[in-house]
């Protein structure tokens, strides 16, 4: 078994893991806090919806399809002067999170808008006959019915980010991804890039699981 793993120091692993988990845990955290505002937004402003704005949701669209549209390996490169604004560093962890939340969070957007969509009509209505105002609608109504959709939408992203996480280490940014480009790929330590492509396929499955399990959770329909 040794020979097998003959190249594997395990507390580089370890600390690769630490941080893939660190990018993934902050970079979701700040997506979901700028893609829910931003579904939300573009969900309102649609024809026929609260606050109806042709342009307003024309922009957004326009914004959200174009960072959607760039590949992510592209992103990371073209952000590098953003990146280094942000944070002061374009490598490590820390150079890593603006480019993965800037890469997830338009995604994220479409997946709450698309929650959002499946809310039934009559709800929003019954609310409005009662008098509510428009944040009560959304945050009383709206979100606690799409919390199901926004929950799965949040686990999509999650596994996405996962692999941002490894194209990352293209730039070095660490983690998982970097320890299978670097020895993996560059040093032809087969035996490294096994264990981390293993590591990330279990930490794929361990956030699909939860994120399955939490939706049912919250899903009182």
């Amino acid at each position: 078994m040794t020979g097998w793993f003959a190249n594997i120091v395990w507390g580089d692993i370890g600390q690769a893991t630490l941080d893939t988990l660190v990018m993934l845990g902050a970079s979701l955290a700040l997506t979901i806090l700028l893609g829910v505002p931003l579904g939300v937004l573009l969900f309102l402003t649609d024809r026929g919806q609260l606050a109806q704005s042709g342009w307003i949701n024309r922009t957004l669209g326009v914004v959200v399809n174009i960072l959607r549209s760039i590949p992510f390996v592209i992103l990371l490169i073209v952000m590098i002067p953003l990146t280094l604004l942000i944070v002061g560093t374009s490598l490590g962890v820390a150079g890593a999170i603006p480019p993965l939340v800037v890469g997830a969070a338009p995604f994220y957007a479409r997946l709450v808008e698309q929650a959002l969509r499946d809310v039934p009509r009559a709800t929003i209505e019954a609310t409005q006959a009662m008098g509510a105002s428009r944040w009560q609608i959304v945050t009383r109504a709206l979100l606690p019915e799409a919390l199901p959709g926004l929950v799965s939408g949040a686990t999509v992203t999650a596994v996405a980010l996962v692999s941002f996480t490894a194209m990352a280490g293209v730039v070095g940014a660490g983690g998982l991804g970097d320890l299978a480009i670097r020895y993996g790929y560059q040093r032809f330590q087969i035996d490294v890039m096994l264990v981390t492509v293993a590591l990330m396929v279990l930490l794929v499955q361990i956030i699909q699981l939860g994120g399955d399990w939490l939706a049912r959770r919250v899903d009182h329909r």
